[in-house]
């Protein structure tokens, strides 16, 4: 019975990491994580507790449908290095999977957390409403994520946790008068090990998985109407060249999509939230195990909330009538 556990679950795992057959990666960083915020720009002092929540499914039938909440706290601290604020920031991810996988695998219901992310926001404020910021940190790779447990408890589920990430972006953002925001992001990933292993009897069995180096581009170009926001955003993603002599990446499928959708959001003074849903456009296709080519264009819906936590103490407003 323990053996036939051990291959089911086994099976299911590399089914889900794509393991099998010709291997191909998943985003560190989701496409799309940083559409809708004014990155470029520094944060009055104080914290800032984000939680944004996406769930989407590619349009064909054995898609899996997949839910990404990503939790992150800024705090924008009143230190600056040669004019930048210095900001740290923590994030801790987790995916959700609902698999709908062919006959005879079983449909399962997964969630795991992802590696948590760790950085610094270097936020420069140029004047006129421009910003530029540059941020660096790390997703740190976390516990032994191949062990084996009950079900799919301990089974590794995204090939990009089986290294810790280098992470690298710069961010411009302009608002003018306050109304606008035009924003653009560019993140660089580079994963610190090419060839990721978990740990474990089910890291052991998967064996090496092949790690890329990642560029993801988010945009945003929206207009609050008072407290009212709306606008369009877009973004995208892409593996960079491997390296094809090496054996491990003889196979490797790159992977890279581009979607765009709009954007409301209401600022009701305490907390902001945002909702949109994106539709990609264009999404390189991959062969399946079997072979056959997989369409992947993804429709995604959005919801995030922003609440702000400002230390900064205002001055006091002048008196309009004084006494003699």
């Amino acid at each position: 019975m323990r053996t036939r556990m051990t291959a089911a679950i086994l099976t299911v795992g590399a089914l889900l990491l794509g393991a099998t057959g010709q291997a191909r990666a998943a985003a560190v960083t989701q496409p799309g994580e940083q559409v809708g915020l004014a990155p470029g720009l520094p944060l009055p002092e104080g914290f800032y507790a984000f939680d944004t929540f996406s769930w989407g499914r590619a349009n064909r039938r054995d898609a899996a449908e997949v839910g990404v909440n990503i939790p992150f706290l800024i705090y924008a601290s009143p230190l600056k290095v040669f004019g930048a604020r210095i900001e740290p920031v923590v994030a801790v991810p987790s995916v959700f999977i609902d698999t709908h996988a062919p006959a005879p695998v079983p449909n399962k219901t997964v969630s795991t957390f992802y590696t948590p992310f760790l950085g610094n926001i270097f936020a420069w404020n140029l004047g006129g409403g421009f910003g530029v910021s540059y941020i660096a940190g790390a997703y740190l790779p976390y516990g032994d994520r191949g062990s084996l447990g009950l079900g799919l408890r301990g089974t590794p589920l995204i090939p990009a946790a089986a290294s810790g990430t280098l992470s690298q972006r710069v961010a411009a953002t302009y608002v003018g008068d306050g109304s606008l925001n035009l924003s653009a992001v560019l993140t660089y990933n580079r994963p610190f090990d090419a060839h990721g292993r978990f740990g474990g009897p089910v890291g052991a069995a998967i064996g090496p998985l092949p790690l890329a180096d990642q560029i993801n581009l988010d945009l945003t170009a929206t207009r609050k109407f008072g407290h009212l926001e709306i606008g369009a955003v877009a973004y995208g993603y892409t593996d960079l060249p491997v390296n094809r002599r090496d054996r491990l990446f003889g196979r490797f499928q790159r992977d890279g999509s581009i979607a765009a959708g709009g954007l409301v959001g209401y600022d009701f003074g305490r907390v902001i939230l945002q909702t949109f849903v994106t539709r990609e456009i264009v999404a390189r296709d991959t062969i399946d195990p079997a072979g056959h080519r997989q369409h992947k264009e993804e429709t995604r819906g959005w919801f995030r909330v922003i609440v702000p936590f400002p230390t900064a103490v205002a001055a006091a407003p002048e008196l309009l009538i004084r006494k003699n």
